[in-house]
Parts: C-alpha cells; structure tokens; sequence
C-alpha cells in the first residue's frame, strides 16, 4: 500500500514517529535497486539488518607484507597492481588456469584459479588489487584460489586496508569491498540512532564480575563490531550483543515464571507421610543420599505458596522413577490427583506396570490412558480416592479432564515440545510442575531451554549395580563380538541389539532391524531373539517386552524405542550397529539399559568411523560414562540446534550469542533479569 501523502519518510502508516532501523535498506546511501535485491537474498531487509550482520572474521591489513616478504606455507595479505592476466587451457580443453600477476616494486606475484576461465572478465590490467591467500611456492611466488578484492583510490581506501578490515558473509554478485562500503555508509548515517534495548543494562559492571565488553555501550559494540581499532575488539562486541539477546530471552522466560506466581496458588500437596513411609518399607533398597535430597527439594515446593516448577535432571540409573514415586504420594496423600506423562507406548505401559506394582497394596488406583488401543482407554477410577493418572500424548488431548489436579509429572521431557507441556499444566487450575529427563543437559541449554523451571540433580547411582565396559569395533570385528554375545547368553544374562532404521533404504548401507532380525537369530542359535520397532502395534510391543522382561526371550533386536524407560537387570550386553548414526545422547541412553543389574555390563558400539566426527563420537563414548560430559561434548560436536532441535524446543536463533562459549553470559543476564524482577512491584 503507497504511503499517504501526508506523512513524512520517517513516520509509520499509524503516524507514529518510525524507528530509523527499521526502514528499508535504501535508506542508506549509495544502495540502490540492485544491491537492494542482492542483500534480500541475504535476509538483509532493512537499515537495522545490515547495520546487525555479523562479519565472518577480521584481516589485520594494517601490516601489509610486501611481496618479497612472502614465505611458503604462509597466509598473508598484500597490496599490488596487475600487471598481466590470461587464461591457459591444457591439451584436450578439459583443465584450464587463470592467472593474474601482480606486482608492488620489491617482487611479483602469481595468483592462479583452477577450470575458472570466467574469472578473466573480473579483473583488469593496471587495477590495484588486494590479495589473501596461502603460498603455495616461491620460486614464482604463488598463491591459488586467493581472496581478492579491487581497491580504488581516495578516502575509501582507509576502509579496506591499514586497518583491521571486517570479512562478511556475500551472496552471488556482491563483492567484500561492496559490502564494507554500504555498512560503513549505513554506519555514518544511522549509527547514532542506536538504542540501548529496553531492558537497559547499567553502564558500569557490579563489583566482580569479569565480563569483558558486556558493558560498552550499544552504538560503541556494533561500530566495534565492523570497524575496530584493535583484532580483540569485535569479540568484545559480540559479547555486549549477545548479553542482549541473552537478557531479552531471559526476561520473557522469567516473566513467565513471576506471572504464574501472581495469578496462581499453589494446592497443598507436601503430605502426611501416611503413603510415604509403608512405600519406602517395602522398597528392596535405600534411598541414596542424592534421592533423599532431591525429595526435599521436591517436598519445600509441594508446599509452597506458589505452583512448583521443577526439572529433575539425573543421568541413566540414579533413580528418577522412585522419585516422581514420592512426589506422586505426597500429593495422593494430600487428597489431589496426578498425571504422569511419558512419550511412548512402551514406556506408559512400563510405567504403570511398575506403579500398580508400587502402589497396589496402598489401595491406589492407576489407570493408563494411551490412545492408541481401545482397550486403554480404561473406565474412571472405581473409587472417590485420589488417582494416579499414566498416559501418552492421550492426557493432553480434549476426551481427558482430571478434577483436583494437584501434580503432573512429564518424564523424558526432551521428547515434548513446550508447549504440549504448558497444554498439560492446562488440564488444572495451575498444578505442581515435576518435569523429568534422563538426557543429561549441558549447563547453557539448560538455563535457556528451562529458564524458568527450578532444578535438582541426581548425581549419584544406587549401590549394588554392576559396571559397564564400553568397548569400540569395527565391522570386521563382528565375528568374535556375536561369540562374546553367545558366551553371555550361556551363562543366563541376555543381549539387546539395536539398529537405526526399521527398513533398508537405497540411498545407503546403514543396517535396518528388519534385515538384520533373521541374521542376529541365525548367529545367535539356539537361543531365542524377539524383534521390537516402531512400527509393530501396541499389543506386538507388550508381548515381545514382557517375553524379553520374563526371560523368554535371550535377545532383541531393536531400533531406539528402547532409548528410555526398559528396566531388564538381566540384560547386561548392549550391541549398537553403525554407531556412528547416533548422537552421543542416545548413544548414552542405549547403554543405560544395561548395567542395571549386579552383573558386569557391556556396551559395544560398532561403526564405520569413517568421518573425524564420527571417530570423537565414538572415542568420547568409549573413554568416559558421565552424562553430564557426554552433553557438553555432545553440544560442541553437533551444536545446540541439531542437539535441541529448535522447532520443538522452542529455541530461539541467536545473532551473536554462542551457547557453545556464553555460559557466564547466559548466567549474567539470568541473574540481572532476575534482580531487575525482584525489584519491579
């Protein structure tokens, strides 16, 4: 829609006075219609875009070498003139070189491109040119495939060289000095209308702090960020850029945790210790110490004057299950129901099969809701009594409504997005919150993914259980693993072998449980091998997990449905095929279904390891069983978005932030937005 004629440039349609970054990028000088479609491609859009857009990386040209100064093996950035070009095509026409030669008085220089004779129409006899790149020989000098860039005279030159020169990310058809000149001209004309964000920070750091460049004003870091006077300056930038980013995510997570404090009161639901104390009886172990903190962590919240929010993060084995157990009764013992929440049919079903177990002599009623067969949609419970629901996704769908909904616990949260989390919570009038993961998060995540949940840690094993050795193999090697395999199935123990597809695909070899089965059955005779996937309906799963849980079976072949929630203490060999498709989490919970007996364990990861990420995938596997370093590991292999992934998670893109590298950032700004809450009324 045209402007109305009224209204000047730097007015919105509303009237109201228009933020300058905010207009489109032809607001700068010297962009017209061209350069304004080549950075559309760039999701460049507006005056703020380009003034934001994040360099590469930085040359320090304000000490040129000079040609003479060249050594081999060496990358460097020199200034001369072109003094002779041409292309040579080899016999047969089908490899070519194109050559510029330059040359600054103390020697020449050989710049060559391979099979790229269309370079020739980019460059001209008598051009200064600005020239990076490796030395591949001395004797010509010679550098191939460097980067370049065309350097007129005047006052633009002090924007490309003698200075520490800003290398940007380009499109087709837009060239580094190009770029450097439209920021720059964007900069001169727009860089004093940046704004502090409205989350001010104060301009001076609290007493002890070390954050380095997080305190420089907005407008000092973006013209920092382009244009320094030192090489340390632009990362000192993108630190007080990324304190932004981090504090606005911060603010709406936390705003969210001090709304629901507002608008909500908590139900009473810490207990009388009447259901507590006859469960822990008959428990055939003790609490460890790390369970018997985390309860009264859970406890204090339960009767708290606003709704818990709690994540309860502990590694394969501490004992989550017997927790949410107890947070479960001190609620059923305050007169207020429970939904438990599991991702998967096999792990619902699990769940209440251990629950009934647990709670049948206390005369609790556990009904399962899934969905996915008629017959679990079970009838209400039969009595007026206080009723632990288990379900799948089925508890957020319209057909459940639970009256008195006091608790609700989401085990393996990492597979739920938040908002089937919030949908949940929505089933009550503003419930106690225990969300559960045996996926170890790495520090950085966690405070961002889960702001504005509370944590406590589970970071210690229940006595009694056997080790587990993780050993890595390759293919060939497959031989005399199925003979360890047949020596453990002798002595009584039982073997899982897992694959990462459920059918073969063309497009490559990686192994499917569904061709393997018949193969894992024949090496492993006489011994009897189920076969679990996805794909089997409910009543296929229950009957192959009770087999396997029962003994009947010696061994399964599966894909990852068994990634969480299988408890079979007799299992103590854990075989994964082409480990290398697993990322170092689910690798880490497909070795936690061992081991959780008395016996010695063992988790065999054979892959290819054909790629350096694959060979550090599998070595950080094999050389350490902490989950918690597994995550950190695991974040700066396959980064925070593949690891998260950001759909479901609702993981924001950050510009500048690096949840890699900005755990004391993300700190900081968790701890600012927190004093800044505190003190608004």
């Amino acid at each position: 829609m045209d402007r109305p004629p009224n209204l000047p440039a730097n007015t919105a349609d509303n009237g109201a006075p228009q933020d300058p970054l905010d207009l489109p990028v032809r607001a700068v000088r010297g962009i017209g219609p061209e350069r304004a479609r080549l950075l559309e491609r760039m999701r460049i859009l507006t005056v703020g875009d380009l003034l934001f857009v994040r360099p590469r990386r930085h040359e320090d040209r304000r000490h040129l070498l000079t040609i003479a100064k060249l050594q081999k093996g060496q990358s460097s950035t020199v200034l001369g003139k072109i003094v002779a070009l041409g292309t040579k095509t080899f016999r047969g026409g089908t490899r070519s070189v194109f050559e510029v030669i330059l040359t600054d008085d103390t020697a020449r220089l050989h710049c060559r491109w391979w099979n790229m004779p269309f370079m020739e129409r980019l460059f001209t006899v008598g051009e200064e040119l600005l020239v990076f790149g490796k030395v591949v020989s001395e004797r010509p000098r010679t550098i191939d495939h460097p980067e370049t860039e065309k350097i007129d005279g005047g006052d633009e030159r002090s924007i490309h060289v003698g200075r520490v020169a800003p290398i940007y990310p380009l499109t087709e058809g837009l060239y580094q000095r190009n770029m450097r000149g439209m920021v720059w001209a964007a900069l001169e004309q727009f860089g004093h209308v940046i704004k502090e964000p409205e989350l001010a920070i104060v301009p001076s750091a609290p007493p002890g702090l070390n954050t380095p460049g997080a305190w420089m004003p907005r407008q000092t870091a973006v013209r920092l960020l382009h244009f320094p006077e030192e090489p340390h300056e632009p990362e000192l930038a993108r630190r007080r850029l990324a304190l932004d980013e981090f504090v606005a995510l911060q603010w709406e997570i936390q705003r969210r945790r001090k709304n629901l404090e507002a608008k909500s009161k908590a139900f009473p639901c810490a207990g009388s210790n009447a259901l507590i104390r006859p469960f822990l009886a008959e428990l055939p172990f003790k609490l460890t110490d790390a369970q018997t903190r985390v309860l009264r962590e859970i406890r204090t919240d339960l009767g708290g004057s606003v709704p818990m929010r709690r994540l309860l993060q502990g590694d394969v084995g501490t004992g989550k299950t017997v927790v949410a157990a107890c947070a479960a009764l001190m609620t059923l013992e305050s007169g207020y129901n429970v939904a438990l929440m599991a991702p998967t049919q096999i792990l619902a079903d699990q769940l209440a099969t251990n629950f009934r177990r647990w709670f049948g002599s206390l005369g609790i009623e556990v009904p399962l809701l899934t969905g996915n067969r008629s017959g679990d949609r079970e009838s209400p419970p039969t009595s007026d009594r206080p009723t632990l629901w288990i379900g799948t996704h089925a508890l957020i769908e319209n057909g459940f409504t639970a009256t008195r909904l006091g608790l609700v616990i989401i085990d393996e949260q990492h597979r739920f997005g938040v908002a089937q989390r919030e949908k949940l919570v929505k089933k009550g009038f503003y419930p106690h919150l225990l969300v559960m993961t045996a996926t170890p998060i790495p520090r950085t995540l966690g405070l961002t993914l889960y702001g504005d949940l509370d944590l406590s840690i589970l970071d210690q094993s229940p006595e009694g259980r056997g080790r587990i050795r993780t050993h890595v193999r390759t293919p060939d090697a497959l031989p005399k693993v199925w003979d360890f395999i047949r020596k453990e199935l002798a002595q009584g123990r039982q073997a899982y072998i897992v694959y990462p597809r459920i059918q073969d695909s063309e497009e490559d070899d990686v192994k499917s449980v569904t061709r393997e089965f018949p193969r894992v059955a024949e090496a492993l005779k006489p011994y009897r091998v189920g076969l679990l996937h996805g794909q089997l309906n409910p009543d296929e799963k229950d009957q192959v997990m009770e087999k396997f849980r029962k003994g009947s079976l010696n061994a399964l072949v599966a894909t990852s449905v068994i990634e969480v929630g299988i408890d079979v203490p007799n299992a103590t060999v854990m075989l994964i095929e082409n480990a290398e498709q697993f990322g170092l989490a689910q690798l880490h919970q497909l070795r936690g279904r061992v081991g959780r007996g008395k016996h010695a364990s063992h988790c065999i990861l054979v892959g290819e390891q054909k790629t350096d990420a694959a060979k550090d995938r599998l070595k950080v596997m094999a050389e350490t069983s902490d989950g918690f370093e597994l995550a950190e590991a695991d974040m700066r292999l396959r980064g925070p978005g593949e690891l998260t992934g950001r759909a479901q998670s609702g993981l924001p893109e950050f510009r500048f932030g690096d949840l890699l590298e900005d755990r004391s950032l993300v700190e900081l700004a968790r701890n600012l937005v927190k004093q800044r809450l505190g003190n608004m009324k």
